[in-house]
C-alpha cells in the first residue's frame, strides 16, 4: 500500500476514490433526495409516450381488451360509437393516439391495431408487414437522432409493447403462432396472452398454459421480460414470478354489470358474469398490473436501450454510418 502511493500521485488518488465511494457520513442535509421530486414533477409536466401493438387473427377481442386495460375507448379513432355497438374488424396496420390523464400525470398512448392477422387461407409470411413497420419506427427515430438541428425531443413512435392473442383452442400452438414470436421476439417486446381464457374450463387453462409455455422454450423463444436483461438478484425474483404467469389468461370487457352490490366489468353468461378484475376468474390484473404498474418504463427502455440500439447499430454498420441531416423544420420540443 505505502509503495503505490509513493509510486505516483494518480494511484492515490484512486485509492482514496475508491474508498470514499464505499459510502461516507454526510455531515448535513443536502438533497439529494429530491431528484426523485424533480424527475416527477418534469414528467408531469411535459408527459411521456407509450405505444402499443395488438397482434391476433379478428374476433380475440384485441380491441376490447386495450379499452379494458385503460378503461376508455382507446381502440379507435371515431368517438361516435356506443359502449353496446359491436367493435368492427381491422382491415389495415393504422395507429390512434390518445392522450390518457391520471393523477396529474399525462401519456400520450398510442394503440397500433393489425389486420386480420392469421386469417388468409395461405398465412405464410404474414407477419412481415407487421415487422416492416416497427423497423419503420426505428428508423423515422434514428433519422431524427442524426439530424444536425434536432428537437428538443424526439417524438416516440416506436413500439414499445406487443400483446400477441393467442386462440383459446386447449391444445397447441398454431405454426404462425411460433413463426410470428421466433421472428418478432428478436425486435419488439412480446407478451403473449390466452385471448376469451372463460371459454376453457380451469384444468384446460392451467394445461394449455403449461404446453404453451413448453413449446415456447422448445422453439427458443423468449418473450419479455427476457432473462438476460435482469439486473439484479431482486429484478430476477420478480420476473421469474412473471414469466412462470405467462401467457396470461385474460377476459376483456368494457361492459359494465352489477355483482355484490357494485359495479364491475364483465362478461354475462348464463351461469353468471365472469368478472374482469377478479383474479379467480382470469388472469387480466396481473397483466394490467404488470404492463402497466410496475413494467412500463422497463419496456420502454429495453425498447430504446436494446431493441433500437440493435437496429440503430446494424443499420450504421451496414450503411457506413447516416449522414447528418441539415433541414428547416421546426425544432421546437413536440407537444402531447
Amino acid at each position: 500500500m505505502i509503495t503505490y502511493i509513493y509510486f505516483t500521485s494518480k494511484i492515490t488518488f484512486c485509492l482514496i476514490t475508491c474508498i470514499d465511494c464505499r459510502g461516507s457520513a454526510l455531515l448535513g442535509y443536502i438533497g439529494i433526495d429530491t431528484i426523485i421530486e424533480q424527475m416527477r414533477k418534469k414528467t408531469m409536466k411535459t408527459g411521456f409516450d407509450f405505444n402499443i401493438m395488438v397482434v391476433g387473427q379478428s374476433g380475440l377481442g384485441k380491441s376490447t381488451l386495450v379499452n379494458t386495460l385503460f378503461k376508455s375507448q382507446v381502440s379507435r379513432r371515431s368517438t361516435g360509437w356506443s359502449r353496446d355497438e359491436k367493435i368492427p374488424k381491422t382491415v389495415e396496420i393504422k395507429s390512434v393516439s390518445h392522450v390518457i390523464e391520471e393523477g396529474g400525470v399525462k401519456m400520450k398512448l398510442t394503440v397500433i391495431d393489425t389486420p386480420g392477422f392469421g386469417d388468409q387461407i395461405n398465412n405464410e409470411n404474414c407477419w412481415e408487414p407487421i415487422s416492416k413497420y416497427i423497423n419503420e419506427q426505428y428508423e423515422k427515430f434514428l433519422k431524427e437522432e442524426v439530424n444536425i438541428a434536432r428537437k428538443k425531443r424526439i417524438p416516440d413512435t416506436r413500439v414499445h409493447c406487443c400483446l400477441y392473442f393467442i386462440s383459446p383452442t386447449g391444445h397447441t400452438l398454431r405454426q404462425l403462432d411460433t413463426e410470428f414470436m421466433k421472428h418478432l421476439s428478436r425486435v419488439v417486446n412480446i407478451i403473449p396472452i390466452i385471448a376469451k381464457s372463460d371459454t376453457l374450463t380451469l384444468d384446460e387453462k392451467t394445461e394449455f398454459k403449461q404446453r404453451v409455455r413448453k413449446e415456447l422454450e422448445a422453439c427458443g423463444i423468449e418473450c419479455y421480460p427476457q432473462k438476460e436483461f435482469d439486473e439484479d438478484m431482486e429484478d430476477k425474483s420478480d420476473n421469474d414470478k412473471i414469466r412462470e404467469a405467462m401467457p396470461f389468461a385474460v377476459v376483456g370487457s368494457d361492459k359494465e354489470y352489477q355483482a355484490n352490490g357494485k359495479r364491475i366489468l364483465g362478461r354475462k353468461t348464463a351461469w353468471g358474469v365472469v368478472e374482469v378484475e377478479n383474479p379467480n376468474h382470469c388472469e387480466f390484473s396481473l397483466l394490467r398490473d404488470f404492463m402497466i404498474r410496475s413494467h412500463l418504463q422497463d419496456l420502454k427502455e429495453v425498447t430504446h436501450n436494446i431493441h433500437y440500439e440493435t437496429y440503430r447499430a446494424k443499420r450504421l454498420n451496414d450503411n457506413g454510418g447516416l449522414h447528418p441531416i441539415s433541414s428547416g423544420q421546426d425544432t421546437q420540443e413536440s407537444n402531447l
